[in-house]
């Protein structure tokens, strides 16, 4: 019985790893979205500006102005290679937790396995414990009385 109560502790542990790497998983995947939303509303931004400065300079702008204005965008672009390293990263945070989470499922349908297996044996075991006391009981109703021979 000791050994069930061990499977049934280990799995109470893996059942708490599992929810926890699945409260991380969850954690990073609003952290990739965060970033990725981020992203967006930057390359957004980055498009409508130069649509605006495009219009500007057909009615007149000055080489100041545009000079200005590459280089705004030439920062923005770069703001936007260092979101898209960001959301990069937070995508392989996002796989690296899926795993942990495949992992501790693994891990904790395996014991499950183990469990279901040491509770077959041990009934198993009892069956044939009450098999062979029915037998030995049958065996003394059967046997003739001591001192009465035939």
């Amino acid at each position: 019985m000791s050994a069930v109560k061990s499977v049934l502790l280990a799995i109470v542990v893996a059942t708490r790893k599992r929810d926890q790497a699945g409260r991380v998983l969850m954690q990073v995947q609003r952290a990739w979205a965060f970033a990725q939303d981020q992203l967006n509303q930057l390359e957004s931004y980055a498009a409508e500006t130069d649509v605006r400065w495009t219009a500007a300079a057909q009615v007149g702008a000055t080489t100041e102005l545009i000079r200005h204005h590459y280089q705004f965008m030439d920062r923005l672009q770069h703001a936007i290679g260092l979101q898209k390293g960001a959301v990069d990263s937070a995508c392989q945070r996002v796989d690296a937790a899926k795993q942990l989470v495949i992992e501790a499922e693994f891990r904790l349908a395996g014991l499950k396995q183990v469990l279901k297996k040491k509770q077959a044996d041990i009934a198993l075991l009892e069956t044939r414990r009450d098999q062979k006391q029915m037998d030995e009981f049958a065996a003394l109703r059967h046997r003739p009385a001591a001192g009465t021979y035939i």
